[in-house]
């Protein structure tokens, strides 16, 4: 199941302290800026929702984190979820099995990075694409919704992340108005 919040702007931190667990609540207050202590909140929020909705539970979450930092739920082995966010949206999916999420706001890319991340393929598709950005990070969402669902988190050979993963395994939104774009792989 997935749960979308695309009005960051309008989200008051402030509010949503008390809703948090002293976990969730320390780690948002670690950030520097607004913006990241918005989007951690929500998240957090997004997944309390997801889990009062889909399994009856009512008490805040607290993670435990494996050998490279994928969070899962202590007390809840068999729910698996993952989170993500970008300026404009937080992500939260939930499932039985394991799954990944990634979501970017969609903008202009380095050709740096196209050309570290990429494969020759992609970056051909990148470059004929109409809208290079969109595709681009299209791409890079795909990638980190795979390293994301097998709990590897980025690694150095990104150009690869996508070669042996069936097209069926992962789905990619596009937001109506073209702000951000977001994978699931399962």
């Amino acid at each position: 199941m997935i749960y979308l919040n695309d009005d960051i702007l309008h989200f008051d931190f402030e509010a949503s302290l008390p809703l948090l667990s002293d976990q969730r609540r320390e780690q948002a207050l670690k950030f520097k800026h607004e913006q990241g202590r918005k989007t951690c909140a929500a998240a957090y929020l997004l997944l309390c929702e997801g889990l009062r909705k889909e399994y009856g539970i009512t008490e805040k979450p607290v993670f435990e984190y494996g050998e490279h930092g994928k969070p899962s739920i202590v007390g809840h082995p068999e729910i698996c979820f993952n989170i993500s966010h970008c300026r404009e949206a937080v992500l939260c999916a939930l499932s039985d099995k394991p799954i990944g999420v990634d979501i970017e706001s969609i903008r202009e890319y380095k050709d740096t990075l196209v050309h570290y991340t990429m494969n020759d393929s992609e970056i051909e598709e990148i470059l004929h694409s109409p809208n290079p950005a969109e595709t681009f990070i299209r791409f890079w969402t795909m990638k980190e919704a795979v390293l994301k669902l097998s709990g590897e988190g980025i690694r150095n050979d990104m150009k690869t992340v996508l070669d042996n993963i069936s097209p069926d395994a992962i789905q990619t939104h596009v937001s109506p108005d073209g702000r951000y774009i977001w994978s699931l792989a399962q």
